[in-house]
């Protein structure tokens, strides 16, 4: 159970100040980032009008997202935003399906994964509403139905990113414990590698899909 506090980490001093960066983190977050180049190459390496297999599975993944994105948004805007959000979904696989590797870890684990994945979602979403409605009627919703009811909306706004961040890392960061733990009362023998199958390809693909659908939400509640 020691294994569960240790954190490998480089403390950079800064105007007076600690920054504290995860190695363990940037490392399993690069070779996830590896990953999916060297399947985009593979993907793309050689096109053509009957595709392969790697490039039919590429083509299928591609306009499923698209066309959810499109369902959500509209035509013009899934050609936007579409590439984006088919990227952070299959980032958000590969970094939970990690942990099923041996020795490698989920960057989603770590908090700050996921937080700054809401950051960002929630800054597109934010920046999207006002280039469609522009500033004063982005700036207007917040004061319906009444404008001392701004404080409120704003904190509504903000615990979006709270929500959609503690949701992913709640539910990795729990699996890996479970599976630690029953890793240690029955000595690794028969059900942590099912467990490890199960939280890393079941509910990693599924909260993976559930933090990339509730951005598209919320980019859609912004510009509708």
């Amino acid at each position: 159970m020691g294994d569960l506090g240790r954190i490998h980490q480089l403390i950079i001093p800064f105007l007076g100040y600690d920054i504290t960066i995860n190695l363990e983190v940037v490392l399993m977050t690069w070779i996830a980032f590896a990953i999916l180049v060297v399947v985009g190459i593979l993907s793309t390496r050689k096109k053509g009008i009957f595709p392969r297999s790697m490039q039919m599975f590429g083509e299928l993944f591609v306009n499923q997202f698209y066309d959810l994105t499109e369902d959500a948004l509209d035509k013009e805007m899934a050609k936007k935003y579409g590439p984006l959000i088919c990227a952070l979904f299959m980032f958000l696989v590969l970094a939970n399906w990690l942990g099923i590797i041996p020795h490698l870890e989920e960057p989603t684990k770590d908090l700050n994964t996921p937080l700054s994945l809401g950051l960002m979602g929630f800054a597109i979403a934010h920046y999207a509403g006002i280039k469609s409605k522009g500033f004063k009627a982005y700036a207007r919703e917040y004061m319906e139905p009444m404008f001392f009811m701004m404080p409120l909306n704003v904190i509504g706004e903000l615990a979006k990113i709270v929500s959609i961040s503690f949701r992913l890392f709640g539910n990795i960061m729990g699996g890996s414990i479970i599976i630690l733990v029953v890793s240690h009362l029955t000595y690794s023998i028969v059900l942590p590698p099912l467990l490890n199958a199960f939280f890393g390809l079941f509910v990693g693909t599924i909260q993976a899909f559930v933090f990339t659908m509730l951005t598209v939400v919320y980019i859609s509640v912004q510009v509708k």
